[in-house]
């Protein structure tokens, strides 16, 4: 073990955003950058892509939802590094507008993977994060419409300052239920095409304010940055091949926040965009490109 050794890791990382963001890390980043996926054919081909490129990250298998899968890896990186300096929660899946699964699978698997799976990656890997760590948690501009979409009630809910991480699953789970009854409208939840990915996303905003919060309180002096951010709309199978932004304008805002200098005062518990805090909770002024997304 190694605490010397600077480590960063980034979910989701064998095509895409991931991608590029694992990329630009091993470019810029003053350590070993570990590229992780849950194809491992596919992850060591993209290894192998980057290597080809000069660069060199390492590969670990890693399925965010599957708790053994995050074992193994918050072992590996206690064991190689004695913790860990940098982690973007990247890993997400998206159903289409036109896709004819049922709209309670869609939801069940889209909070599994992009909500659960993300909380149960920080519950694991938060405790390693060293002095002056930095984690980054991909969020979506979506969150803010499913926010602006719910009833006034969990809209006071989801931008409580105090709520807790408890609390929130406890929503997240009642939004799987409303919708497998079919009351997801009535109890106040977003209708909108991606209802699923929206909430999920807000999820994610929420549970990175709720982990910044409790950073701030537990392990203040060790100046540990945690935010949500959007990438943009980015050109990839989530993405589309319409998108505004390649994958490595996507990666700018992620890579940014992973890389806050030591001396930084922050941002810390925000959501950020075009490298911009927007705040939660707030009239907020959507994009024309979002628009595009929504309206199409």
């Amino acid at each position: 073990m190694s605490s010397a050794l600077r480590v960063a890791v980034v979910t989701g990382a064998n095509k895409g955003l991931g991608f590029a963001i694992t990329r630009d890390l091993c470019r810029n980043f003053p350590g070993d950058v570990i590229l992780t996926s849950r194809d491992e054919a596919r992850g060591r081909a993209a290894v192998q892509h980057l290597k080809a490129e000069g660069l060199s990250p390492r590969f670990h298998l890693l399925a965010i939802d599957n708790l053994q899968s995050i074992h193994t890896l918050r072992d590996f990186l206690w064991e190689e590094y004695g913790g860990l300096d940098v982690l973007v929660n990247n890993a997400g899946i998206v159903f289409t507008h036109h896709d004819p699964t049922p709209l309670h699978i869609q939801a069940e698997m889209t909070l599994k993977t992009n909500f659960f799976g993300t909380r149960d990656i920080c519950t694991e890997l938060l405790p390693l994060v060293k002095p002056q760590g930095r984690v980054v948690n991909v969020s979506s501009i979506t969150s803010f419409l499913a926010l602006k979409q719910c009833s006034p009630e969990l809209q006071q809910k989801f931008t409580n300052k105090a709520i807790t991480e408890k609390e929130l699953g406890i929503l997240m789970n009642k939004f799987l239920e409303d919708v497998k009854n079919g009351v997801h409208k009535k109890e106040g939840w977003p209708d909108i095409k991606i209802a699923a990915y929206g909430v999920s996303k807000m999820g994610v905003t929420v549970l990175s304010r709720i982990h910044a919060r409790k950073l701030s309180e537990q392990r203040r002096d060790d100046k540990i940055f945690l935010n949500a951010c959007c990438p943009g709309w980015v050109r990839t199978d989530m993405g589309g091949a319409d998108a505004i932004k390649s994958p490595e304008e996507g990666a700018e805002t992620p890579v940014y926040l992973a890389l806050l200098p030591s001396d930084a005062e922050g941002p810390h518990g925000e959501f950020v965009m075009e490298k911009k805090v927007e705040q939660w909770g707030l009239p907020f002024q959507f994009p024309s490109w979002f628009l595009t997304i929504i309206s199409s």
